[in-house]
């Protein structure tokens, strides 16, 4: 429709007549309004996160875990701020918020062909990363906002192709898959401390990757074949270990009966070894006693022979002595000595004596004649 016959129809709907002249500046004023408020809104309404490619703001937001980092005619300023509400020139300074904690970024679909000239593919491999706050100038400087895109997500594909390249399908898939992360994780940060040394890689995780239908059914396959030799390994493992256990019972049923037997056989040496002991002891104290025996009687017999020997000298002694008195007596068995000893004994007498007969019996000379008369007869051995 023309835009005549369209204002015509207007006018018929509203009556035919021109619009008041309030209401025309009532939408002056609104509109006005709404551009003063779009312009406010745009200036003075802080950017965030979500809306980072806005130049009009003069206050923006730098959320928690980021880092600003402003451009001013496309050069990068040396400024870094921290996280909170910040003033910028609009239209003039750009700004972008850099993330410094730790962050993940995903991979996908990396193909890669193996030493084989296989094709496989990895779904996905996740990156654990973080880029330090002392190194973001440095960083955005040499490699921009994208960092990650050169130093994870290319050197990811570059260091996936080169690993399956030197290895077989088999040790990709199976034998070596458990050592991808950590080679990964080694060659990236070798680089990026080489280039980057503000990208830190904490952790690579690497998903199995995707064969083709046919190769993967050959593995499972494979795979079932060595389930099942596991389990006849298994079962033949369990067996020989029963019977080991059974023979290892076997063999300390009889390491403990030659103990036992050992242990008898000590205790009857022991047993052996004590009675000989005791049979020496009781020898040795049976010679100890018959010597103490034969000392003793031979001490005895000395002390008897001394004795005897005594004896037979004091014997010997008397009899030289009797003898000797005897030859001295009979040197003295004169009639004057004797007359001389008689008349000792009679004077030392001290008793006296009365009555008639007493002066016969004193000097009776009939008996005193005999005794002299017999001592003056020679002595004989027929006498003794």
């Amino acid at each position: 429709m023309p835009p005549m016959e369209y204002n015509q129809q207007q006018q018929q709907r509203t009556g035919g007549g021109a619009p008041p002249t309030g209401a025309k500046d009532l939408t002056a004023i609104l509109a006005v309004l709404i551009c003063f408020a779009a312009v406010l809104f745009s200036v003075l309404i802080p950017s965030s996160f979500a809306s980072t490619s806005s130049n009009f703001s003069i206050l923006h937001q730098v959320p928690e875990g980021h880092v600003g980092v402003y451009w001013r005619g496309g050069a990068l300023l040396k400024t870094i701020t921290d996280p909170g509400f910040h003033w910028k020139m609009p239209l003039i300074t750009q700004f972008e918020p850099i993330q410094v904690t730790i962050q993940t970024d995903e991979v996908r679909d990396i193909p890669c062909g193996t030493k084989g000239g296989v094709m496989i593919s990895f779904e996905k491999i996740e990156v654990v990363n973080r880029l330090l706050k002392d190194h973001v100038y440095e960083t955005m400087l040499n490699y921009g906002v994208q960092y990650d895109k050169t130093w994870i997500y290319d050197k990811i594909h570059h260091e996936i192709n080169q690993f399956c390249s030197a290895h077989t399908l088999q040790q990709v898939y199976i034998d070596m898959f458990d050592q991808i992360d950590d080679k990964m994780k080694e060659a990236i940060q070798i680089d990026c401390t080489r280039y980057a040394p503000g990208v830190q890689i904490i952790g690579v995780r690497v998903t199995k990757p995707s064969i083709p239908p046919t190769i993967r059914r050959n593995f499972e396959q494979m795979e079932e074949e060595r389930t099942k030799l596991n389990d006849v390994v298994n079962t033949v493992f369990h067996a020989l270990r029963y019977i080991w256990c059974l023979y290892s019972q076997v063999l300390i049923a009889i390491e403990k009966q030659r103990v036992a037997e050992k242990e008898a056989e000590t205790q009857k040496k022991m047993a052996l070894t004590e009675a000989e002991k005791n049979a020496q002891v009781s020898k040795i104290l049976m010679e100890q006693k018959l010597m103490e025996k034969n000392s003793a009687k031979r001490q005895q017999e000395i002390e008897n022979e001394m004795y005897m020997a005594r004896e037979k000298s004091l014997a010997d002694a008397n009899s030289y002595q009797a003898i000797k008195e005897a030859e001295a007596n009979k040197l003295k068995l004169t009639s004057e000595y004797l007359q001389l000893k008689f008349i000792e004994a009679i004077a030392n007498k001290s008793k006296i004596f009365f009555g008639d007969r007493v002066p016969n019996m004193i000097v009776d000379q009939r008996l005193l004649g005999n005794f002299l008369n017999r001592e003056s007869e020679p002595v004989t051995s027929s006498d003794y």
